[in-house]
């Protein structure tokens, strides 16, 4: 089938009828392939519509969707849509922007921004949740560390802090704990109260959204909760999850949520799952936040950890006056050890500099593995040599006894390397334990694999992928 970003024509929508079936189809191969964050985030918000003479054109939000999906997915969502219509017509491929441009939409006058009240809400004392505080600095734009596994989630929410009229509502960050979505959330609200001082920009936790209405319910001031919540220009809740369960505050954010997009007001939740799995959410509610812009954060990878790491460093040493370098080995250390979230990788560069002081850049990485040694969780202990020789062997399809023989052929020579390289970060041992135990080898050869892996890793990323997968599977 022939694909491309031409031939756009009149703006229709393709229905549920023979198009619409053939595309549900297709999606349904192409959500099992790109994975739930990457679909859920680029291609579920996208839509099969028909231009001038009937020719399809598959439609995103944004031109960074389109360019994720034509760079990422196009060429392999062209071969699934070919398979599933049996007419096998020509897809083509157009941002919101471009389909609307080329068919003769003119796009909306962006809404003016609301007017705020000069009277004064009537509320008791803490029925008001607190509005954002613009000297929350730390948690910027400028101090959020992009990745490929971000890159949707920051440029949307860029827009959305900017004020954008072409921003979605409502958007739902969503992704597994500690990759950002409050920091996306905080920089979003520090941004917009920036650019528009006189705006009403809130920002609470879904902890703090129960609390304070709770509180009011007590009260009996649950009007002026309602007026507070409602008058605001730009409200932002994180952790949504846990209002799940809570009848009495389900039914307000649902309230709160179409009275705010009623009157063209922005609204941004986080969650640490896409709207589609939040069971535990009332359906009516559930089903106004998939019909929002979802963006998946997913978990960083070993190049966003050691970038979280230089970032905090130049922070550290701004603030205590240490030094702000180490050598590449130890953060790798800390990155392949702290790496299920960035507050704990984040916590175990505190203890490092906390531990080592003024010997920070000079660390080796024998002396850095002994001070966060304590430190590191009972389960990351307990990985050994043998099960890293195991889990190696398994992943390139060789025996045990191949590491441990003096063959230097490169198909047994490149794992036995990795796992030198693996036993040396994920366990204790020295370079002369580690050598004894593949087969009575000298620690400069250990030493010598280490430093080989380290540099194929930056090199290639075949390789940087299989030493994460194996270091994911040893600590699970």
């Amino acid at each position: 089938m022939g694909v491309g970003v031409t031939g756009l024509g009149a703006l229709e929508m393709v229905g549920t009828g023979g198009d619409g079936v053939v595309w549900t189809k297709a999606c349904s191969a192409l959500r099992g392939e790109l994975g739930e964050a990457a679909y859920g985030s680029y291609l579920a918000p996208a839509s099969l519509r028909r231009g001038r003479g009937g020719r399809l054109v598959l439609v995103t939000p944004t031109g960074y969707a389109r360019d994720w999906i034509k760079r990422n997915a196009w060429r392999r969502i062209g071969e699934v849509w070919g398979a599933c219509d049996p007419e096998h017509r020509p897809l083509d491929l157009a941002s919101r922007a471009e389909f609307e441009s080329e068919a003769g939409v003119t796009a909306p006058e962006p809404a003016p921004a609301p007017v705020k009240s000069s009277a004064p809400v009537a509320a008791s004392a803490g029925t008001e949740p607190p509005p954002v505080d613009p000297s929350r600095g730390r948690h910027t734009f400028e101090t959020f560390v992009a990745s490929p596994t971000n890159e949707f989630a920051l440029s949307v929410a860029r827009q959305i802090s900017v004020w954008s009229a072409q921003s979605f509502n409502p958007v739902i960050f969503h992704g597994p704990t500690g990759w950002g979505k409050s920091h996306l959330l905080n920089a979003i609200a520090v941004e917009a109260q920036a650019r528009r001082p006189a705006a009403k920009v809130m920002l609470l936790s879904a902890e703090k959204f129960l609390t304070t209405f709770v509180k009011a319910v007590q009260e009996r001031t649950g009007g002026a909760f309602k007026n507070v919540l409602r008058t605001a220009d730009l409200l932002l809740i994180d952790d949504v999850q846990f209002i799940g369960g809570k009848k009495g505050s389900q039914e307000e954010l649902f309230h709160t949520l179409a009275s705010l997009m009623g009157e063209g007001r922005r609204v941004v939740f986080a969650s640490d799952r896409p709207p589609s799995a939040l069971t535990e959410i009332d359906a009516r509610l559930r089903s106004h936040l998939q019909a929002g812009l979802t963006c998946g954060v997913e978990r960083g990878d070993k190049a966003l950890r050691l970038g979280v790491l230089d970032r905090k460093l130049k922070v550290l040493a701004a603030e205590l006056g240490c030094e702000d370098r180490m050598r590449p080995e130890v953060g790798q250390l800390l990155a392949d050890r702290f790496c299920d979230n960035v507050r704990e990788l984040e916590g175990g560069l505190n203890i490092l500099v906390a531990r080592a002081g003024e010997r920070l850049s000079s660390l080796s990485l024998d002396e850095a593995t002994a001070l966060i040694r304590p430190h590191l969780r009972t389960a990351d202990r307990r990985v050994t040599v043998d099960e890293i020789q195991k889990v190696v062997c398994e992943h390139f399809a060789l025996k045990q006894v191949d590491l441990l023989s003096q063959r230097r052929t490169r198909a047994v020579a490149r794992p036995r390397q990795v796992a030198m390289y693996l036993a040396k970060t994920l366990t204790t041992r020295s370079y002369p334990d580690i050598g004894r135990r593949f087969g009575g080898r000298d620690h400069t050869t250990v030493l010598h694999a280490v430093r080989q892996i380290e540099r194929f890793k930056a090199e290639d990323p075949a390789m940087a992928s299989d030493v994460e997968t194996l270091t994911r599977k040893l600590r699970e």
